[in-house]
């Protein structure tokens, strides 16, 4: 029997794997084109887990500027829980309060993690909304209550070609704790529950190429100039040091 489960999840690990390197290779969305995505995941010296995936989009000026608003911030933040439902099957749900999030397996008190209500910042030129991680079963006792965070974080430049401009996405999770590195070790949660994160964010990075944003379920859609203005660095830009650093670009046509 024992052996029986060890080789079912070797073979989930390695489908995992197969995925991830499938997913993170170009390809052709509709009208957009996706070269390989980056990824940088590294656990420092306390334990903590920084992770991040991005994505880099050349996309129609105009268009750009229609949906730069609070409302489509606050939708793709909403498209981030509704992806990590679909793609688990409905296995994974998300549970909605007035002050957290929780991701849930199947019913509760399965609560793997709870995060506090989003905090969201925007002006011009950048976008953030980051949640901030309270508990849950896949978080270790140093994680509960601390610094730890999930976070989009979504910035616009102008582009080298004419009437386009690129924007930048990144999806970040930091000083994250997790519960099966301190139980068993941290190679164990980098084989298993790192790559399954990491394959869900290129997916999602995928998913939001395709211009399916979710319906928000709050509609606290403030005036940009009434959120809180993004300060520091972009989390591409604070430190990430990624062994085989990938670049990734997407493009989206004019049309």
């Amino acid at each position: 029997m024992l052996a029986a489960i060890a080789a079912f999840v070797v073979f989930a690990l390695v489908l995992v794997d197969l995925g991830t390197r499938l997913i993170s290779r170009p390809c052709k969305v509709g009208s957009v084109h996706i070269s390989s995505l980056a990824d940088s995941t590294h656990i420092d010296t306390r334990g903590a887990v920084r992770s991040l995936q991005a994505a880099d989009m050349q996309i129609n000026s105009q268009t750009l500027e229609a949906i730069w608003t609070p409302m489509n911030l606050e939708r793709l933040a909403h498209t981030y829980w509704r992806f990590l439902t679909r793609c688990t099957l409905g296995l994974i749900q998300i549970k909605f309060t007035d002050n957290e999030r929780l991701v849930v397996f199947l019913c509760r008190p399965f609560v793997l993690l709870a995060f506090r209500k989003p905090e969201f910042k925007m002006d011009e030129l950048r976008g953030i909304v980051r949640w901030r991680i309270e508990r849950g079963l896949l978080v270790a006792a140093l994680g509960i209550d601390g610094d730890g965070y999930l976070e989009i974080d979504v910035a616009r430049k102008p582009s080298e070609k004419s009437g386009m401009s690129t924007l930048h996405v990144d999806v970040e999770i930091a000083n994250y704790f997790p519960q099966i590195a301190a139980l068993i070790a941290q190679w164990f949660y980098a084989a298993t529950q790192s790559k399954i994160h990491v394959l869900v964010c290129y997916a999602f990075l995928r998913s939001i190429a395709r211009g399916d944003l979710a319906q928000s379920t709050s509609a606290r859609f403030a005036p940009i100039e009434q959120l809180p203005t993004p300060s520091g660095p972009r989390p591409r830009d604070s430190g990430a040091h990624p062994k085989n650093p990938r670049r990734s670009n997407v493009f989206v046509s004019s049309s």
